[in-house]
């Protein structure tokens, strides 16, 4: 069994809680800027003595309005910069946050509303309102047990942020000391369901101790990002996501300036405007851009320029790599002049797109392909990828600029132990660690064994202790002949192809292995250009030249396995797999068992059934 552990950088006052890192942080620098508030006008500057003003009137509305210490607020809108005041402001007031994808379905708020007990709930809008009104009035779990609806706006007749704010004027500043103060490091912060790849949504107990300990300590662990002069970065996942949660106590922690975006489709703009200087990601929004850059180019007509320069930016990232793990001498003069030529002509327009600035990128969630990690890498915008669940409050394992393995997802976080069990699974004990499942106790201690929490992922510790994630023990399929396949290879070699969007392997209790493939957009639309035809994906899934085109990638995938675990067939489905279609998870994580239930059909038809 093997172990690998990194000591604790930073000691807590275990009396202490989140707020008291604001505390901190204005007595610090009541002027820096802690938030960019995303306006029609640009982006407005807010410093942390304004944000403190703002979170105090707020949490004392909240104790106007009976908050008691402990008592749990939802919290449903897409990110922005009233979500952060509204999580900071719950706490002020001794609040637990219960926060809800802002795509969950009528069924899932209920659930959530009635397992933790929220009867508050801030939303986005009228629209958001108007569903939660719908979800209590039907609801026969909420019983009778009112609930408040507090609109995220500043304005109108329904309660909203003005509202609640202005009736918390007479309560004192020592009361609100009082609720602030009642918890400390082993209180829970935020009950955080998870996102759910299969059954009910489970609510992780996030305590205080969870993100105070994590941000104190990965500050000095990532210097290179988070101790810089003027960092800034642009959070646009969901703050219904515990790493987005934790990315924001620690910027806050560091007195780095965060911006928000609400979603994808704005990003690219709000980049070009925020300038960040290092960025949180997941591997799809670098797989867009990759396709964004070949798309251009195949309309421009430059795509065996591209093609070069991207070979040259994965063969330089690749020989550096080995370098680094003494397996090789490094780039020779001809690729250090082929990528120092493409480093002027094309490199410098792929770290525009994220705004010019950014020095490094986080990527996690789920695995970025080696291919698309090296070719980031060797284009000057460094992917440091990592690991991590809901219930180790995201972050457990790096890579970091100065110890980086292109391929794994890095080394433990300071104060943080990762075993891998003789069966391969991933255990994780630490700083980090959710307290439990609320209301779950059988749950949680199905969860731990000898104190370490069991990850369901599967994965490899080298000497030096980088972790590589393998699988996941529920994803494991088990061929009618007892081979056990890990489909993620796969389909993350799969993925590298330009025209796959979504890639399932299927075969469990099967003859062989097979795949259901889906069309990417936007590499169809390039591969439409190149070969000067239209096709919509409906004739496209028909097209031999498509189906030839798919099979080669199926074939290089193919070389990642033995004949036993190979996949024989392939199909396509025309649908687009998203989270609004039921079949990733709000972290863009692939509902295997929704996507298999779906397209049953098509399934049965692979093996000739």
């Amino acid at each position: 069994m093997r172990e690998a552990s990194t000591d604790l950088l930073v000691e807590v006052d275990p009396d202490t809680n989140v707020t008291d890192l604001l505390l901190e942080r204005c007595a610090k620098d009541p002027f820096g800027i802690l938030y960019a508030h995303n306006t029609p006008n640009g982006w407005l500057n807010v410093s942390a003595a304004r944000f403190l003003a703002d979170v105090t009137a707020l949490a004392k509305g909240l104790i106007a309005g009976g908050l008691n210490p402990g008592d749990p607020v939802a919290v449903l809108s897409r990110s922005s910069f009233e979500w952060t005041l509204v999580d900071f402001a719950i706490w002020m007031a001794g609040g637990v946050t219960v926060p809800i994808y802002e795509t969950s379905s009528a069924s899932q708020i209920e659930w959530i509303l009635a397992d933790s007990g929220a009867r508050r709930i801030f939303v986005e809008d009228a629209g958001k309102a108007s569903l939660v009104h719908d979800v209590v009035d039907k609801s026969p779990s909420l019983g009778d047990d009112p609930v408040t609806i507090v609109r995220m706006e500043h304005d109108g007749d329904a309660p909203n942020l003005t509202s609640v704010s202005a009736v918390g004027v007479g309560i004192m500043d020592s009361e609100l000391e009082r609720q602030r103060s009642a918890a400390t490091l082993a209180d829970v912060a935020s009950i955080v369901y998870t996102s759910g790849t299969t059954g009910k949504p489970k609510g992780c107990e996030i305590t205080h101790g969870n993100f105070v300990l994590v941000a104190r300590n990965v500050i000095p662990f990532l210097p290179e990002l988070l101790m810089q002069q003027d960092a800034r970065t642009l959070m646009f996942l969901p703050l219904a996501h515990v790493l987005a949660r934790a990315v924001q106590v620690v910027c806050l922690t560091a007195g780095i300036t965060l911006g928000h975006s609400a979603g994808a489709s704005g990003l690219m703009a709000d980049l070009g405007t925020f300038k960040p200087t290092f960025l949180l990601a997941v591997p799809r929004i670098f797989e867009k851009v990759y396709a964004g850059a070949g798309h251009k180019a195949a309309m421009s007509g430059k795509s065996a320029l591209f093609a070069a320069a991207s070979a040259t930016a994965v063969e330089y990232s690749t020989a550096v790599d080995l370098a680094a793990r003494g397996k090789g001498p490094g780039p020779g003069w001809l690729l250090n002049l082929k990528h120092s030529t493409f480093d002027k002509l094309l490199y410098p327009k792929v770290r525009e797109v994220f705004g010019g600035q950014v020095g490094y990128t986080v990527s996690g969630a789920s695995p970025l392909s080696l291919r698309e990690n090296h070719f980031f890498h060797g284009a000057g915008v460094p992917v440091l990828e990592g690991y991590g669940l809901t219930e180790t409050t995201a972050p457990c394992t790096v890579n970091t600029p100065s110890m980086t393995r292109i391929g794994t997802v890095g080394i433990p976080l300071p104060g943080t132990t990762v075993r891998v069990a003789p069966d391969g699974e991933i255990l994780v004990k630490g700083i980090g660690v959710f307290k439990g499942y609320h209301g779950n106790p059988t749950a949680t201690a199905e969860a731990f064994v000898d104190g370490f929490f069991r990850t369901g992922d599967l994965g490899e510790l080298d000497e030096d202790g980088f972790l590589t994630i393998t699988g996941r023990k529920k994803d494991l399929l088990v061929t009618a002949g007892g081979k056990n396949v890990a489909p993620a290879p796969l389909e993350e070699k799969l993925r590298e192809h330009p025209l796959v969007g979504q890639a399932v392997v299927v075969g469990d209790g099967r003859p062989f292995v097979a795949a259901l493939v889906s069309l990417d957009p936007e590499g169809l639309a390039d591969w439409c250009a190149v070969n000067k035809v239209s096709l919509s994906a409906e004739e496209a899934a028909v097209d031999s030249r498509v189906q030839a085109a798919v099979q080669s990638a199926v074939d290089e995938a193919n070389k990642l396995v033995s004949e036993a675990e190979s996949i024989r067939k392939f199909a396509f489905i025309t649908a687009d797999l998203s989270v609004e279609s039921g079949h990733l998870t709000p972290s863009l994580k692939l509902k295997r068992a929704a996507v298999v239930s779906d397209f049953a059909p098509i399934v049965e038809k692979l093996y000739g059934k």
